[in-house]
């Protein structure tokens, strides 16, 4: 399956070795993750202008790293992208229950895309974002 066709991708970020890292990648691309179910959206069905939304999940990134990223990065137009970067740690998952994880996982995801969302308007792309959001939040059902 050629993986440039998929609207959204993850990439997750963490120290080598690190136990919480290799638990939240669980949640990404095990049997139970989320990353098969976000595979079925290919950038064809929401129009022309945007082929790839990465979600960069940073696990408990180092303090000059967290302050100094971006809430979201500019959109790329020759690769058609734009990343997405996302901070998990302690706080905002690792403390929670697998439900808690899960509706953590939603809530951002959806959040950061109305922030591409704005950016699909601002530039005038050729992209539903109306129509993605609803399908990713169906992934989480």
């Amino acid at each position: 399956m050629n993986e440039k066709v998929n609207i959204i991708g993850c990439f997750v970020s963490s120290m080598n070795g690190d136990y919480n890292g290799d638990l939240f990648r669980s949640y990404i691309w095990s049997d139970k993750g989320i990353s098969d179910t976000l595979k079925k959206l290919k950038y064809e069905d929401y129009g022309k202008d945007m082929m790839l939304i990465l979600f960069q999940f940073y696990v408990n990134p180092i303090l000059y790293l967290q302050q100094n990223l971006k809430e979201i990065e500019n959109y790329r137009k020759n690769e058609k992208s734009i990343g997405v970067p996302i901070i998990i740690n302690n706080e905002n998952f690792f403390s929670q229950s697998e439900e808690g994880r899960y509706s953590f996982l939603k809530r951002n995801i959806l959040q950061k895309l109305d922030l591409v969302e704005e950016v699909v308007k601002k530039k005038k792309l050729d992209t539903n974002m109306k129509l993605l959001k609803t399908d990713v939040s169906k992934v989480f059902i």
